[in-house]
């Protein structure tokens, strides 16, 4: 179990999540039902045998944390994978439910044998065996933009840039028609213009004497994204949102739009007849824009 604070979220959150799943308790001292689900999770933790690390957040003391997850009630927990939250829950389950909660997502490795494999179709997928199976999804059908959507994006985020330009130039004359490749397109134009932008000091300089720079804002916004700092970028424009809806021929939404359309990840499979659940960053940043937008 690890305690969180906005000095240590990245490594021990994001960064850890990339390699094991964490699972993160939103709780506050004063809140009974905490007092209730923190033993459960802490006691799961300890029988799942590393298959995840539980990490734990006070919410009263970190706000920020809380907002930036769109936690409204307590206890909240959130499960991360891959530096993205990917399912969660409210209130304080039974043990049961949060059992089966984790079971969706989490191998359980206490007390396996160390030579007993995974059956071939639970192996986890390698990053270069996701790209591989994305190239050849777009070798066997070049019209297919939801793959080259998918494999231009993998290739960036493994720092690939030059070969996504490569997946992205055959629909780059689409950007009008598909919501996805302009997401794609301005992606790559704002790691166009991070590469030309000598010093960041200069844009926070520049909001910090004038909060209705909206071009310095916008252009912080566009640092983020070349950063991969999703969240950070969405919060920047929401602030010119929050000021002036429609600046700049409605540019501050459509980036957040198409921010919201790169981490949206792929849908789980569910029975049929269910609704695969949304992800909760997802569905906290377009309830932020649709309330910032009808206000």
């Amino acid at each position: 179990m690890i305690d969180i604070t906005i000095e240590n979220f990245e490594q021990d959150v994001i960064a850890a999540s990339m390699s094991q799943p964490v699972l993160v308790d939103f709780w506050a001292p004063w809140c009974g039902p905490c007092k209730a689900i923190g033993p459960i999770l802490e006691k799961l933790e300890v029988e799942y045998g590393g298959g995840f690390t539980l990490a734990k957040i006070n919410s009263d003391e970190e706000q920020q944390l809380a907002s930036a997850f769109g936690v409204r009630s307590i206890p909240t927990v959130v499960l991360m994978k891959n530096g993205q939250p990917v399912d969660g829950f409210m209130g304080a389950l039974p043990e049961g439910k949060v059992r089966e909660f984790l079971d969706k997502h989490v191998q359980a490795l206490a007390g396996e044998p160390e030579e007993e494999e995974m059956p071939p179709d639970e192996v986890p997928e390698s990053p270069e065996g996701q790209l591989e199976k994305l190239q050849h999804a777009v070798a066997t059908d070049p019209s297919n933009d939801d793959a080259r959507f998918d494999y231009a994006k993998a290739l960036l985020l493994a720092g690939r840039e030059a070969d996504a330009r490569r997946a992205f130039e055959p629909v780059a004359n689409k950007v009008a028609l598909s919501r996805r490749i302009d997401a794609l397109a301005r992606w790559l134009d704002a790691i166009d213009f991070a590469a030309t932008q000598a010093s960041p000091a200069d844009l926070d300089a520049r909001i910090a004497a004038d909060r209705r720079d909206f071009q310095a804002r916008f252009d912080r916004a566009r640092l983020l994204v070349a950063q991969q700092r999703w969240t950070a970028a969405m919060d920047e424009l929401l602030e010119i949102l929050m000021r002036d809806k429609s600046w700049s021929g409605d540019l501050a939404r459509k980036t957040y739009i198409a921010i919201l359309e790169i981490i949206e990840p792929p849908k789980p499979k569910v029975a049929e007849g269910q609704v695969p659940p949304e992800d909760p960053t997802v569905a906290t940043y377009r309830r932020r824009l649709s309330s910032v937008v009808l206000s």
